[in-house]
Order: C-alpha cells, then sequence, then structure tokens
C-alpha cells in the first residue's frame, strides 16, 4: 500500500529502476530462508533488511522516519498492524541520527492503521513517518524484509 498527498504525486517514480530492483527482489529470492541481517542489492543504494520479531502492544513502539531512503516493509509471514502519519505536523522525541538514518516522534493525536499480512507491503518515503512492529488482536511472529531504496 502507497499513500501520498497528490502534491508529492510526481516527485517519486515508485516505477523507476530502482523500485524494479526492489521488487525484483521480493519477488525471486525465497524469503523464508534469507538469513537475518543486512543483505546488498545494489551497493547502499538498496539493501534489504531480514527481520524477525514479536509484535508489540502500541504504546511500545514509536513513530520514525528516514531522510535518505524509502522503506518498502514486506511481510513475509505473520501479520501486523503499521502506523503512518504525516511527518511534518510531529513532534521529535530525538534529534536526527544520520548514522542510522533516523528520527524518532511522539505519538500523534491521530494517525493511519493499516493491518499488513503474509505478501502485503508498504512504501514509506521521507516525508512520512511510520510505526511498524505493533500487535494486532494478539502478538504475532513475523518475519519480514525491510527494502531500502536510496531517496
Amino acid at each position: 500500500m502507497l499513500t501520498t498527498n497528490l502534491d508529492l504525486a510526481e516527485k517519486y517514480d515508485y516505477l523507476s529502476e530502482k523500485f524494479k530492483k526492489a521488487y525484483d527482489f521480493l519477488k525471486t529470492q525465497d524469503l523464508n530462508t534469507l538469513p537475518v541481517g543486512t543483505i546488498e542489492i545494489d551497493g547502499r543504494d538498496i539493501f534489504a533488511s531480514v527481520q524477525e520479531y514479536d509484535t508489540v502492544p502500541w504504546d511500545q513502539i514509536p513513530f520514525e522516519a528516514h531522510n535518505k531512503y524509502f522503506d518498502i516493509q514486506y511481510i513475509v509471514s505473520g501479520r501486523e498492524l503499521f502506523g503512518y502519519a504525516k511527518r511534518g505536523s510531529l513532534k521529535e522525541t530525538a534529534p536526527y541520527n544520520d548514522s542510522y538514518d533516523v528520527i524518532l516522534f511522539h505519538e500523534p493525536e491521530s494517525c493511519s492503521r493499516i493491518l499488513l499480512e503474509a505478501g502485503d507491503f508498504a512504501i514509506v518515503p521521507p516525508e512520512d513517518a511510520h510505526k511498524p512492529k505493533c500487535m494486532a488482536d494478539q502478538s504475532s511472529h513475523v518475519r519480514k524484509v525491510v527494502i531500502k531504496v536510496l531517496v
């Protein structure tokens, strides 16, 4: 699922070659057997972070955003509640960490929540914040591949 504002609709080409490489990786790899950790797809321009975790209650995870990379958050197995909010109105809890390309935010007054299940993915551009790893009705063991695509 991709959501954006019409003002940003033409800013990024979600079918450009770098995104096609990311989608091809998701389609051609055996995602269930990839080792947990980082896998380079095209150097540091496109890489995958293979993750496994148990989802946790909504209030235990902060909203986050990135400046240098898009996230393509793909659920291999399990299910999670995924939060989404426009970044512009959020208040920081800590300054931007350039080494990890992450900034954390306080919980907004309102946000969108979507349920991601096996085979689903969300694309998050730098203008948006997101809240992954949250449990829906109960905790779920999740295997996820987050592909980072350089802006």
